[in-house]
C-alpha cells in the first residue's frame, strides 16, 4: 500500500485509520493485510493500527554485524527471514550477527554451494538454518531442501529468498539491504517488514533505539 511505505519512509512507526462497522468486508480487507483493531471508538466506527516497516541506516559492516546480534534477541523458533539486498550488500554479514546473537557454534559463512548450514545452538537458543537461494530457479528447488523439517524448531534465514521461500511460512521478516549508492560509502539502509501475526505489535524500530543508545 503506497500511503504505508511513503508513511514508513518518513519515519513513522505506526499507521492508524478509521473503519466503519457496517462495513466488515472492508474491515477484513483491512485485517488481511495487518492492521489490527485498536480501539473501538464508539458504536459505528473502530480505529485500526499497523506497525510500519523499520528503516535503518547502517554505516559500516561491524554495525550490519551488531544489528543482527540484537535482532536475534527478537527471534524464536520457527521465524524465518528472508534477507534480500545485491551481491556485497551485507546479507551473510548480518546472518553472522543474528548467529552470535543465538549462540550457535561454528563459523557462518554464505552456503552458495552447499544451499544450506545448520548451525547447532550451544545454549537454549534455536539453531540455525542458513540457506542461500541464489542458484535456485523456483520454490520447487528450494522445498527440495526440506526445509519444513527443521523450520518450527528453528531460526530460518534465506538469503536471495524474494519469490521463492515466502510460501514457507505465513509468518515471516523479510529484510531488504540497499546500498547508499555511492561506492566508497559503506552505509546500508536495511528495511524489516514483518509479515503475518507473529510480527503484529513487535517494534523493529527499538532495534535503531539500541544502536543510537536512546
Amino acid at each position: 500500500m503506497a500511503a504505508a511505505e511513503l508513511a514508513s519512509e518518513a519515519g513513522m512507526r505506526r499507521l492508524q485509520l478509521i473503519a466503519r462497522r457496517e462495513l466488515p468486508a472492508v474491515i477484513a480487507w483491512w485485517r488481511e493485510y495487518g492492521f489490527d483493531i485498536a480501539e473501538e471508538l464508539d458504536e459505528h466506527q473502530l480505529l485500526l493500527d499497523i506497525a510500519l516497516p523499520a528503516h535503518i541506516t547502517v554505516p559500516t559492516a561491524e554495525a550490519m554485524h551488531d544489528l543482527g546480534v540484537r535482532l536475534a534477541g527478537f527471534l524464536a523458533a520457527g521465524d524465518l527471514i528472508i534477507a534480500n539486498g545485491e551481491l556485497g550488500a551485507g546479507k551473510t554479514t548480518l546472518t553472522r550477527g543474528i548467529a552470535e546473537g543465538l549462540q550457535v557454534s561454528g563459523p557462518v559463512t554464505s552456503p552458495t554451494f552447499v544451499l544450506s548450514r545448520i548451525h547447532r545452538p550451544a545454549g537454549a537458543a534455536p539453531q540455525l538454518v542458513h540457506v542461500d537461494a541464489y542458484r535456485l530457479g523456483s520454490s520447487a528447488e528450494l522445498d527440495d531442501l526440506d526445509l519444513d523439517e527443521t523450520l518450527t524448531e528453528s531460526v530460518t534465514v534465506v538469503e536471495w529468498g524474494a519469490g521463492v521461500a515466502e510460501h514457507l511460512a505465513a509468518d515471516r521478516l523479510e529484510i531488504d539491504i540497499e546500498r547508499s549508492g555511492d561506492i566508497d560509502d559503506e552505509t546500508r539502509i536495511v528495511t524489516l517488514r514483518g509479515v503475518g501475526p507473529r510480527w503484529r505489535g513487535a517494534d523493529l524500530w527499538s532495534l535503531c533505539e539500541q544502536e543510537e543508545g536512546i
